[in-house]
């Protein structure tokens, strides 16, 4: 089964239609059908923490969130320390790179679990080496 990581761009696109990426995320959402989709509690967050200001993408967003924890077919890996730590080791590493700690933990992620799709427009990811799945 085909695999892909979501990022925070993908969820925001989802969750509020006059976002630049609504589009592509709904086209995405149905060519990956049966995809398996990993996510992470630190994505999550950022996702909540962009849409907080905006109240009626706020509730939208809670709800969103909650079907993501309790569907089958979406991995939320949990954070950890550990992934704090080699995240932050990455981003480290990457001093010339406007990277977020957030992208940083999912990068590690995706490569542990050797995902190398991700849905985003995120450019930061294809600096890594991973194929984007959100186009204009």
């Amino acid at each position: 089964m085909r695999v892909v990581f979501a990022d925070t761009v993908y969820w925001v696109a989802l969750a509020n239609p006059r976002d630049e990426w609504a589009a592509s995320a709904r086209a995405a959402s149905i060519a990956l059908e049966n995809t398996r989709f990993v996510t992470s509690d630190e994505v999550l967050i950022e996702f909540l923490n962009a849409i907080s200001k905006r109240m009626s993408l706020r509730i939208h967003g809670l709800r969103l969130v909650k079907a993501i924890l309790n569907d089958p077919a979406i991995e939320v890996i949990p954070q950890s320390h550990d992934s704090f730590l080699r995240g932050l080791d990455l981003f480290g590493a990457r001093p010339d790179k406007g990277y977020s700690l957030t992208d940083c933990i999912s990068m590690e992620n995706a490569r542990d679990l050797g995902i190398s799709q991700v849905l985003t427009a995120d450019r930061h990811f294809e600096q890594e080496g991973f194929e984007l799945l959100m186009k204009r």
